[in-house]
Parts: structure tokens; C-alpha cells; sequence
């Protein structure tokens, strides 16, 4: 599954689509020791097993993570590796063991760059506890038949695919026929794009929509707005204009690295209010993007702006936000 493109022509570390996962992170930051800081937090959290979501219907749902191994049977590319601007390994047990005592009990991988298109670890990792996690996969747009790839991913807990828009020459756009071949095929099959865009890219989303009426998409980490500038009023609108379209939904995620970067968060408040205003809960799913933002806050200042935060959310609300939006769109059968 593997693909021969190089590291920039499918992940955020790539020049050609400009999504460099150091300018994504806190200015400043420093990337080490997150291995050993996951199980530090572990250690002093760990409440031990909790009940599986099966026993516990409010269980929540991370709807955005990475993981990666420095195991030599699942090589990272390079350069570009994710370990070169997060932690030399981000494993799902100590993802899990960071993640449960927020009360969250499943997760949704997404493929890091670092794999390019083999998404070997990831579905080992499905393959070992189905239940628990589902994945979002990386195929390879440019070859003849993406969309066969992506049937055959569904079928090992694969339910969503990862698209960043080319920009070579030119604005952002999707109109390659190996994109066009992946939104026929998730409208079909029902699995959803999700799409990593700057939000330069927000206004061609639309012809998309349009084009694609019945293919299910999400935003990632709320366009992305805020992270290298302030908040700008034209980038919330071309947001708030997808919500005419129903099949569109957001991840209200990465506030680590949204706005003024820094917990409690409430400073994205009124922007999550207004994105809450025009999609609804029921097309809203929250998620942290680990393990890059536990680099520089924890777990739990994450889902607590959702969870306690956020005083215009109903508990129904926060229900659709934490749990039942991510397992609709990537938990079905």
C-alpha cells in the first residue's frame, strides 16, 4: 500500500501543499520528550481499565489522532517524519492511557505524513482492538485508481480518507481525476473525506459540495483558522457558508494551536459558538490532534473547553460534540 510520491506531495510536512506541522505548533515550543511525558501523565492518571463504551454510552470519542512507532517493521519516510517535530514515538496504549481518564474510550487514528501512504500501522493497530479505533487512511490521488484502494481499506476499519488540496501550479484545488474518483467513491461507500486546508483554500469548497452532493466531508481543526494569524472575520464566513451544505461537518480540534494557544481556550469560545450557530451539534465533532498537543498542555485541556467550558452547550449538545457526531460518521458497521 505504499505509494512512490514523494513526502511533499501528501502530507503537511510537504512544501507543495505548504502544511508545515512546525508552523501548526505553538511558536516556540519544543518538541521532546513527549514519549516520556506520555507516561508521566500516565502514571500520576491511569485510573486502571474502565468500563468498554458498550457498558458506558457516554464514552467519548476522540475524533482526531496520530500514532507511530519507531518499531523497524513499520519504517518512517524521511525527511518529513513526524517524529522530527513531535515525539520519537506515539503509541496508541499510551494514547489510550492519557485518553481515558477524560472519560474517552474510542478513537479515530488519522495516517501521520510520516507513513506516506502505508497505512500498515494504523490498521495493525485497528486489527488489534476494533472496537476501540477506527481509521482515517492516506491513499495515493495521483495513481489511476484511488478508489479501489479506499474499498479496500474500508474493509479493515478504514472509514475515512485524508485530502489535502494541490496547489502545483496555482490556488488549492481538488480537481485532479484521481480526487474526483475518491469523492465518487466515498459518496458511494459512504466513508468521509476529511480535509487538512489552510483557509485560503475554505472558498473552493463549495464547487465540491455542488459537484458532490452525497459525499460525506469533514473540516479539519476548524479550517485551521488562527493558527498563523489572528482569527480574521472573512476566513470565519467562507467556513460558516459550508454549513448550507448538509453533508459537510467540522472538527472543533488542535485549539493548542488556534487563536492564543494556550489553555483554558476560552478565547475560542465566541468563534466555536458561531461555527455551533450554523452546523449544529449533530455535525460537530471535538478531538485534540495527539500527540502534538499534549506536547504542550494536556489531554484534559482539551475536551474540558468542550465539556465544562462552553456554557451556551446543552449536555445533548455536548453528547453530539464528544461522542455521537464521530461515531455516526466513523464507528457504523
Amino acid at each position: 500500500m505504499i505509494g512512490d510520491s514523494p513526502m511533499s506531495q501528501h502530507e503537511e510536512g510537504g512544501q507543495q501543499r505548504r502544511f508545515d506541522r512546525r508552523n501548526f505548533l505553538r511558536r516556540g515550543a519544543v518538541a521532546t520528550g513527549a514519549s516520556a511525558f506520555l507516561a508521566a501523565q500516565s502514571a500520576k492518571t491511569d485510573p486502571g481499565p474502565i468500563p468498554s463504551h458498550r457498558d458506558k454510552p457516554g464514552g467519548y470519542i476522540d475524533a482526531h489522532s496520530h500514532i507511530w512507532t519507531n518499531d523497524k517493521r513499520y519504517p518512517l519516510l524521511s525527511p518529513g517524519s513526524p517524529a522530527s517535530v513531535g515525539p520519537p514515538t506515539a503509541l496508541p496504549d499510551d494514547l489510550l492511557k492519557v485518553a481515558r481518564p477524560s472519560g474517552v474510550d474510542r478513537i479515530v487514528l488519522i495516517q501521520p505524513g510520516g507513513y506516506g501512504f502505508d497505512n500498515s500501522y494504523m490498521l495493525d493497530t485497528i486489527r488489534s482492538q476494533p472496537t476501540v479505533f477506527r481509521g482515517v487512511a492516506v491513499v495515493d490521488w495521483h495513481k489511476d485508481h484511488p478508489d479501489a484502494e479506499m474499498r479496500k481499506l474500508k474493509k479493515h476499519g478504514v472509514r475515512g480518507f485524508r485530502i489535502y488540496p494541490d496547489r502545483v501550479p496555482g490556488p488549492p484545488s481538488f480537481d485532479g481525476e484521481g480526487f474526483q474518483k475518491m469523492f465518487r467513491c466515498a459518496a458511494k461507500e459512504q466513508m468521509t473525506l476529511t480535509l487538512l486546508i489552510n483557509p485560503d483554500a475554505l472558498p473552493i469548497i463549495p464547487k465540491y459540495c455542488e459537484r458532490f452532493p452525497e459525499t460525506p466531508m469533514a473540516i479539519d481543526h476548524l479550517g485551521r483558522i488562527g493558527v498563523e494569524v489572528p482569527i480574521q472575520e472573512s476566513d470565519v464566513k467562507a467556513l460558516l457558508a459550508l454549513a448550507k451544505y448538509p453533508r459537510v461537518k467540522v472538527k472543533v480540534s488542535a485549539f493548542y494551536a488556534l487563536g492564543e494557544k494556550r489553555p483554558p481556550h476560552d478565547d475560542l469560545a465566541p468563534f466555536i459558538r458561531r461555527v455551533y450557530d450554523a452546523f449544529g451539534p449533530q455535525r460537530l465533532m471535538w478531538a485534540t490532534d495527539c500527540p502534538y498537543q499534549i506536547q504542550q498542555e494536556t489531554y484534559e485541556d482539551s475536551i474540558a473547553l468542550v465539556r465544562d467550558r462552553l456554557s451556551f452547550l446543552s449536555s445533548d449538545d455536548k453528547d453530539w460534540m464528544l461522542r455521537k457526531t464521530a461515531e455516526e460518521s466513523f464507528f457504523k458497521a
